[in-house]
């Protein structure tokens, strides 16, 4: 059966609020987990997608598509990144994203 983990965050907030080494240390988890399912076979698909700023929304005039720069309702973190990985059960999954989740926690009181 095949999951879906997805990475939320807003990389604005990161970069006001973590050092360099901090974020340097989370893409190299990230990168690592990566690897690690590619070569299990757990990887299915799976990418990183660009920061919520540069976000646009395609609406139709005259049946033409027209693509905007907003508007947006205001968010604090949006979808940056999935892995859909193939596994036996959903508690597997669960095992999988952990540790991206832990890596990749930006509150303050982590």
């Amino acid at each position: 059966m095949k999951y879906m983990i997805m990475m939320f965050g807003c990389a604005s907030e990161v970069v006001q609020s973590r050092s360099k080494e901090w974020i340097a240390g989370m893409q190299k988890m990230l990168m690592d987990l990566d690897a690690e399912l590619r070569e299990s076979g757990e990887w299915v698909a799976g990418d990183a997608l660009t920061d919520a700023s540069q976000a646009r929304t395609v609406r139709f005039a005259d049946g033409a598509p027209v693509p905007t720069d907003g508007p947006f309702a205001e968010i604090k973190e949006s979808l940056a990144g999935y892995w859909i990985v193939e596994a036996s059960e959903p508690a597997h999954s669960s095992t999988r994203a952990a540790p991206a989740l832990a890596a990749t926690r930006t509150s303050s009181t982590d």
